[in-house]
């Protein structure tokens, strides 16, 4: 946070400041970059096939096997969501990569790119790029008042390219896996902004050297998990490594002393 020293010398403004770092809390979190790399944008569209599953104004299923749960039906996802082939969910790693559908070949499509999250995974044909979009999503990509005529056309040819995620107003969420105990720790890592998925997650504690982070390994979707040794305790700190352009966000004190499982905790 920058502070305009020029205000804090106004006596008018200084006991103000004052009274707010008095009651600031001692635990903060936070997120620091330290790398800034900007994603990269696939520019050119590449061809794909579009299905839909689910409600037809509904969400796909609830989670999916990225481990989401409710949260695909709420924002920032708000049901714009896709299960993806292992050409898009890449064993889990592909959880919460974002990328823009458009569809041209029907009279119903509106040909306005839409964009949508993998936040589960499909078992369709591995040949070909496969987006099976939550109804939500799929009505989307249809003309004012279409919606229901492109639902009805079933299966068809899409376009498809990969865009940075873009959650505005929206923390980056940990939410801790209901099994976790104090010697196991578990989360799910969502709303990443840029990117969207992961090439490693660290965690980082108070207790040992704070140069030293413990690995994390990938359980599955977009879950990370770690056996605590004796004497691992929060607050812990939580370096996470995009798999795109290799940026590297910490997320500092994240987790808390006093966590519990099941709980979500922001940064």
């Amino acid at each position: 946070m920058k502070i305009n020293i020029s205000v804090l010398l106004n006596p008018s403004y200084s006991l103000v400041f004052v009274i707010i770092i008095a009651f600031l809390p001692n635990y903060c979190s936070c997120i620091k970059h330290e790398t800034q790399n900007n994603s990269r944008v696939e520019n050119r569209f590449s061809q794909a096939v579009a299905t839909w599953y689910g409600d037809p104004n509904g969400a796909g299923s609830v989670g999916g096997a990225c481990g989401y749960r409710f949260s695909v039906e709420k924002p920032p996802f708000s049901a714009m969501i896709s299960a993806g082939n292992a050409n898009l969910f890449q064993s889990g790693l592909g959880c919460g990569t974002c990328y823009e559908v458009k569809c041209t070949e029907n009279s119903a499509c509106s040909g306005i790119p839409v964009t949508v999250t993998i936040t589960d995974e499909c078992p369709c044909d591995s040949g070909n790029v496969h987006f099976d979009l939550s109804g939500v999503a799929f009505g989307a990509m249809a003309k004012p008042g279409k919606a229901d005529v492109l639902r009805q056309a079933g299966t068809f040819n899409v376009e498809y390219r990969r865009v940075p995620c873009n959650y505005p107003n929206t923390t980056l969420a940990f939410d801790v896996d209901p099994g976790s105990n104090p010697n196991y720790f578990a989360c799910v890592i969502k709303y990443l902004n840029g990117d969207g998925d992961l090439s490693s997650v660290e965690l980082q504690t108070v207790n040992l050297n704070r140069d030293v982070w413990l690995p994390m390994q990938h359980s599955w979707g977009a879950i990370w998990k770690i056996d605590l040794a004796s004497g691992v305790k929060a607050p812990f700190s939580i370096r996470l490594t995009t798999l795109q352009t290799k940026e590297v966000i910490v997320a500092e004190n994240v987790i808390p002393a006093d966590w519990e499982a099941g709980k979500s905790y922001e940064s």
